[in-house]
């Protein structure tokens, strides 16, 4: 059962077991239910003797009932104890093992992967999707086997007393089941609809915060607001539908359980007037029907519940199903030369390439440009060098060691980032800049804070390095926020450095003293340079021209000059415009 358990819920081996374990303490915690039933019609048999006179007295008895049913009570105490434990602790354990196993594969997935995936999607993945399914697990799973276990035990248990009795009892379980489970492919369609326009309902409220400042500059709040609360009456009306069927459904299953106590009523009563039972069997019967009914239609109710489980676990399943991005946790390389051979690459499978054929080296102790026109792959290639996405044919290397070889965070510690889209952390200056080195010192990331000019607005902050700047740097303007992102890469200090229009949203004035803080930087190091801007990259050892994803020319600054081809146009075009 372990073995099931564990491939039917994705669960680990060890979560699997525990489940197994809490399924059979809820077992016997339903079983032990029905002592206190069964000491009640023991009583009533021997009230029952004393009246009929066939015994005398009940004073012993009263005493030995009294002395066993303190013992049922310990016994009931003792289940329920370790049943808590099982169902509840455990499973909590299991939830947090799947939210760090959900992390870890997160984080190796790659970039490919988010860039399907908006934030909505994966917020509601990894915090509402775990919470219901630790839920589920906790309230439901191990209530619907244990009940399903303990309706067959107290079937046999019937049967041996009196199978005429026992079929009038429980003829109404298979036809309430029949019932329900006509509509398990309804339900299951139902569950699926109702967890997608959930999710567009989500996606469509991050869109509007997302694109807030466009919808209020554009005057579309009333058209925002109109589509929202359309989609949000949608979603009410679908579910106002399903949960009526879903449930007229369910107490349909629950009336017909309870025919089963006037079938029992009639039919015992005439087979005790035929003499073909005794009076104590036909009371055990009565209180038994009073009890077993309601653990079997709350068997229904959580099967009704596990089909929406089932479209969170085939979730959580395709998350960990994604291939991730693996490889050796330790390199040794010769070197921090650069080197693209023949590679091609497209964003997803059934996308044209964005790179064809590209082959170049970036060596190190030189600054190798990227410049191009928008969208011809400069950017992708940088990406492609730290590994961001794991290309499609041919080979990249560092220092001679293949890439797609290496753990991503072990190849991340060798290289040092500034893209033009800058992320930031609510949390102060001081730790946004750490980030590029976490054991680094106060002073040494004031150092570098000021190699790249963050003194100049820090000083305007109410609280100096210490002042909290928001949601992704919101309180800062965004040649602020990426003087950060500059003053990351100079204190983490790596042999590689990626500089993506490094200094695009920076003033003129502080361009010069960044440039030459990049200066001390890139110093015998592997520089990668995007830049659009011509007079930022004629001081660069190297030049590569990329357009449509294919190198059209590549050499030094003075060469491409005389070559008068694409990069000598694109100087003369930004000369003319200045």
């Amino acid at each position: 059962m372990t073995r099931f358990l564990q491939n039917h819920y994705a669960m680990t081996r060890e979560g699997a077991r525990d489940l197994n374990k809490s399924i059979w303490w809820t077992v016997l915690q339903f079983l032990s239910f029905m002592l206190p039933i069964m000491v009640c019609t023991f009583f009533t048999r021997d009230v029952l003797r004393v009246f009929s006179g066939k015994a005398q007295d009940l004073s012993w008895s009263i005493w030995a009932y009294v002395g066993v049913s303190l013992a049922i009570l310990a016994l009931i105490y003792v289940i329920n104890y370790f049943q808590y434990g099982s169902t509840y602790t455990r499973i909590y354990d299991e939830s947090a093992k799947t939210r760090i196993k959900l992390a870890e594969t997160l984080r190796q997935l790659p970039l490919s992967f988010f860039g399907q995936k908006d934030i909505a999607d994966l917020s509601s993945t990894i915090m509402e999707d775990t919470n219901q399914i630790e839920n589920l697990f906790s309230h439901n799973v191990p209530h619907v086997y244990a009940s399903i276990i303990s309706i067959l035990l107290m079937a046999v248990m019937m049967f041996s007393f009196d199978w005429r009795l026992a079929l009038a009892l429980f003829w109404v379980v298979p036809v309430a089941a029949l019932v329900f489970l006509s509509s398990s492919r309804y339900q299951k369609k139902v569950h699926s609809d109702v967890y997608h326009i959930k999710r567009d309902v989500a996606d469509f409220i991050q869109e509007g915060l997302d694109n807030a400042q466009v919808i209020q500059s554009c005057n579309e709040e009333k058209n925002y607001t109109g589509k929202l609360n359309a989609k949000l009456d949608s979603y009410e009306n679908y579910l106002i539908r399903t949960e009526l069927l879903i449930g007229a459904v369910l107490n349909l299953a629950n009336a017909l359980l309870y025919l089963g106590l006037p079938t029992v009523l009639i039919c015992g009563g005439t087979l005790l007037a035929r003499g073909q039972v005794d009076l104590f069997t036909f009371l055990v019967f009565l209180l038994v029907s009073s009890r077993i009914y309601s653990p079997i239609f709350e068997a229904l109710s959580n099967f009704a519940a596990l089909k929406y489980l089932g479209v969170r676990i085939e979730r959580m399943r395709e998350l960990n199903n994604m291939p991730r991005q693996t490889g050796k946790e330790a390199m040794h390389p010769k070197g921090y030369d650069i080197v693209f051979e023949d590679v091609d690459f497209s964003y997803h499978e059934d996308d044209m390439l964005t790179l064809r054929r590209v082959s170049l080296i970036a060596r190190q102790g030189e600054v190798t440009a990227l410049v191009g026109p928008s969208g011809g792959g400069k950017s992708t290639i940088a990406k492609l060098a730290a590994r961001f996405w794991d290309i499609s044919r041919g080979r990249i290397t560092l220092g001679g060691e293949d890439i797609s070889k290496v753990d991503p965070e072990t190849l991340l510690q060798n290289f040092a980032i500034v893209f033009q889209d800058v992320t930031l952390f609510d949390m102060s200056v001081l730790d946004n800049i750490r980030i590029g080195k976490k054991d680094a010192t106060d002073e040494e990331v004031l150092h570098a804070a000021r190699l790249a000019q963050c003194d100049a607005f820090v000083e305007r902050l109410p609280q100096g390095y210490q002042t909290p700047i928001g949601e992704n740097g919101e309180r800062l303007s965004g040649g602020e926020r990426q003087r950060i992102s500059i003053a990351r890469a100079l204190l983490k200090d790596a042999p590689v450095i990626l500089l993506d229009e490094a200094t695009a949203s920076v003033d003129t004035q502080n361009e010069s003293k960044i440039q030459q803080a990049i200066g001390q930087l890139i110093q015998n190091k592997t520089v990668l340079v995007i830049a659009h801007r011509m007079r930022t990259v004629l001081g660069a050892d190297k030049i590569i021209v990329v357009a449509d994803g294919k190198i059209i020319e590549s050499g030094t600054p003075k060469e491409l000059l005389e070559q008068k081809g694409r990069f000598a146009a694109m100087v003369e075009a930004q000369s003319s415009s200045a």
